[in-house]
């Protein structure tokens, strides 16, 4: 039995993610971005994570020309501007409140959605199939007090467990 997309899609939505947004600064300094849950830390010395960007992604010239981004892990009060960011939409920051990083070159930080964030600038670039993966140091960050927003299966949830679990 060969995996052909659908296989491969469906074995990797069966498990609960975390949910991301990146966002960068284009060449004009524009604000843009994406709804990622391909994050993965990598090193702890330095820190370093990568994020997984396809090939065909409206934010990908962002990213290559700051060299620096910024990922939002999305609390569960941003449901709603995951699903923006994961359209083609040009507008997706209408109405959302952000800052800019010090350590990314300016790209937002969703600071009224974000369960935390890190400010990342990249080091390496790997082509893999449709996507790149970019490979950053992480030079900034904050956790804030929210519920984590999980996907799985197509569908969103808060993870409440952390409010009741003992400290």
């Amino acid at each position: 039995m060969s995996m052909d997309a659908e296989r491969f899609r469906a074995i990797f939505g069966s498990f609960p993610t975390a949910v991301a947004i990146i966002t960068a600064l284009d060449e004009h300094g524009e604000p843009r971005g994406f709804t990622c849950n391909a994050v993965c830390s990598v090193s702890a010395a330095p820190p370093t994570l990568l994020i997984s960007v396809g090939k065909q992604s409206q934010t990908l010239p962002a990213l290559e020309s700051a060299g620096a981004f910024v990922v939002n892990f999305l609390a569960a009060a941003g449901e709603q501007a995951s699903r923006v960011f994961a359209g083609k939409g040009r507008d997706k920051f209408a109405g959302l409140e952000w800052e800019p990083s010090v350590h990314a070159g300016g790209a937002p930080i969703l600071t009224g959605i974000a369960l935390a964030h890190v400010e990342c600038r990249t080091v390496q670039t790997v082509d893999a199939g449709d996507h790149w993966i970019l490979i950053a140091e992480i030079h900034g960050g904050e956790k804030y007090p929210r519920e984590p927003l999980l996907y799985c299966q197509g569908r969103y949830s808060p993870w409440p467990a952390l409010a009741t679990a003992a400290p």
